[in-house]
């Protein structure tokens, strides 16, 4: 297929001059990190107070699985917002999308640092902390796709992979952010004191960050490439659903999308959320000793996530990809003997070769879903594939994981293994599957090429 957008007219549209791509990144990078701090921060602490906070009938280990419920809720909600998200970002752009997002993101959290607990107004605390966690949810999932095209669409084919992981980078960050925040809490305060106003104060910080990035977002530019396929849609006088398009145009990328979130989206929640619970809860231990190497895997992954998009641009995004899933499916059986020892230096390295090969897989992703996708549907498609993984990967890996671990005197840490070598395997055989996307230009349409006909 010609990288030539053909105009209504019928003459060869020329490729726009790019706007400053380092701008956009930063404004990119900045937005998904305020979004995601406060996503990962919810996460947080579900494993660590909210299970006494909002489920106090509950004893311990049923409290935490409660309160993961309600945080599996969120990713239910995350493709929802995909698909709403999506719509009306491949109608009427990118940018207006990214910053509703951030406003709904940034209001939610900061209301949950102001919500009453169970102890104050009884079951209504609960219920107003679901209805928090779905908004959280549904912002996020039309989070991802935005700040990935943006990137994406305005970069060069043969460096996207390093301009586009740059989004993925700041999720981490924003994982860096939270922790860093509930790390030094940890320090500086008692259990008591966190666990009584404490872990407020993360949540109400959201609001300076979420000022921040809205102050980089308004100055974006629409994406070139978006611009030139709404135009050609718009000439065809024909109606544009893009979910319908997606579901009837790309159905195989959509699912190939989901195979190859599994083994990433499992280990991650696996590496940075469920082993808060099963050091404190099951092991017994302060939550600083796994709180500390998080944060040193966290920054980790914010420095190596650019790195290994630049090498995808080089070698490819499934052989790295393919490392990276083969590995967290190794690595699982070795971690959690590693992280038994409580042995500081010993969960470092756990977790950090964890991350690691989470990142070989993470960073090429973004470049890798959207080059599966049209320009008139990559929004909607993208968000699809990679929030309704969600549901079946990140929202139910703590609580599957923590079922599977059993009572804290038979903890069953193998069980747990094994479930991460079988998303390990699913993503696998759906990275063999796709092809190889490295260096293909964007503008390439099914919807369009069919509007033509």
């Amino acid at each position: 297929m010609s990288d030539t957008v053909v105009s209504p007219a019928g003459s060869a549209s020329p490729t726009p001059t790019r706007p400053n791509i380092v701008k956009i990144v930063f404004a990119s990078v900045v937005g998904t990190a305020v979004e995601w701090y406060d996503f990962f921060l919810y996460g947080s602490a579900a494993a660590l107070v909210f299970g006494s906070l909002f489920f106090p009938d509950s004893d311990p280990l049923t409290g935490t699985l409660l309160a993961f419920g309600t945080y599996a809720l969120g990713f239910v909600a995350r493709p929802l917002g995909g698909v709403v998200f999506g719509h009306y970002g491949d109608r009427v752009g990118r940018k207006k999308m990214l910053v509703i997002s951030l406003l709904m993101m940034g209001g939610a959290t900061v209301a949950i640092g102001l919500l009453p607990t169970y102890a104050t107004i009884g079951i209504a605390a609960p219920i107003l902390l679901l209805v928090c966690r779905l908004v959280q949810g549904f912002a996020v999932g039309g989070e991802w796709g935005g700040a990935v095209l943006m990137v994406a669409e305005h970069g060069k084919d043969e460096h996207r992979g390093f301009w586009s992981s740059w989004p993925q980078a700041g999720v981490p960050f924003g994982n860096l952010l939270a922790t860093g925040v509930l790390w030094l809490l940890s320090v500086f305060q008692t259990d008591e004191a966190f666990n009584a106003w404490g872990w407020r104060i993360p949540f109400l910080l959201s609001a300076v960050m979420v000022l921040i990035g809205l102050w980089v977002r308004v100055s974006l530019e629409e994406s070139p490439v978006f611009a030139e396929a709404k135009a050609e849609i718009q000439s065809s006088e024909k109606s544009h659903l893009p979910i319908l398009e997606v579901l009837r145009r790309y159905p195989r990328e959509v699912l190939l999308a989901m195979g190859m979130r599994m083994a990433e989206n499992i280990s991650y929640y696996i590496f940075t959320i469920v082993v808060i619970t099963y050091v404190t809860t099951y092991l017994g231990a302060q939550k600083g000793v796994v709180l500390g190497a998080l944060l040193a895997g966290a920054a980790m992954q914010s420095v190596l996530i650019p790195l290994i998009g630049a090498l995808s641009d080089k070698v490819g995004r499934r052989p790295l990809y393919l490392v990276g899933a083969v590995g967290v499916g190794v690595w699982g059986f070795v971690y959690f003997g590693m992280i038994d020892s409580l042995s500081g230096p010993q969960i470092m390295l756990a977790t950090l070769v964890g991350l690691f090969f989470h990142a070989l897989m993470y960073s090429p992703q973004a470049a890798f879903f959207s080059e599966l996708f049209g320009t008139s549907v990559r929004y909607t498609g993208a968000s699809v594939g990679y929030q309704l993984a969600s549901i079946f990967a990140g929202a139910l890996a703590p609580i599957i994981a923590l079922q599977l671990l059993g009572s804290t005197d038979e903890k069953n840490t193998g069980a747990v293994a094994i479930y991460l070598a079988v998303a390990s395997a699913v993503t696998v055989v759906s990275v063999l599957l796709a092809k190889e996307t490295r260096a293909t230009s964007l503008r390439h349409d099914r919807v369009l090429d069919g509007a033509r006909d």
